[in-house]
């Protein structure tokens, strides 16, 4: 029950301006907006610059009009630039906070210059470090400030006590900095 038989508008903004509201009719599939679903829609409009958010939403009419929307990706032709709005709620009165409306901001590259390459870092990084926080394991932070230790145990213990040896023989360290 998470696709929508209500009407569904959407209103884009850019830094030269809006396209005002607009009805999502005509989907490249026979039925729109399916659990599930990816739906493409050709929306007309002048050249609004950088987009920075949209507002979308659906009129509530029909039965089970709850809608659990992903996301929404927006490819403008004249820059050849994709703009992506992350979503992940219910526009559903009964769901969620119970609006059928939704104001998302741009989370795309476009906005964010060098994100697919921090995250790139950020995924070595976790590959090269999470053998560290496995089941078993202890680790032992070492607050300069203090000069101690701070110790999370395997069984879920913390000892900030902050010795100022190392009492647990073989540990992972990983320094703070204050």
């Amino acid at each position: 029950n998470a696709g929508t038989e209500a009407d569904v508008y959407i209103s884009v903004y850019g830094e030269r301006g809006d396209t005002g509201s607009r009805q999502l009719l005509r989907s490249q599939k026979s039925k729109k907006f399916l659990k599930g679903q990816t739906d493409i829609f050709a929306v007309e409009a002048v050249h609004l610059g950088h987009l920075y958010k949209i507002v979308i939403g659906h009129n509530g009419l029909g039965s089970g009009n709850g809608w659990f929307l992903d996301k929404v990706v927006i490819k403008d032709p004249t820059t050849d630039l994709d703009y992506t709005f992350l979503c992940h709620r219910w526009l559903d009165q009964g769901q969620d906070d119970g609006s059928i409306a939704r104001e998302l901001i741009v989370t795309d590259a476009s906005t964010f210059p060098g994100r697919q390459e921090l995250e790139l870092k950020r995924e070595e990084t976790w590959a090269a470090e999470k053998w560290k926080f496995q089941r078993g394991n202890t680790l032992q932070f070492y607050n300069r400030l203090t000069c101690g230790f701070i110790c999370l145990s395997p069984d879920s213990r913390v000892d900030a006590l902050g010795d100022k040896k190392n009492k647990y023989g073989k540990v992972f360290f990983m320094w703070m900095c204050a």
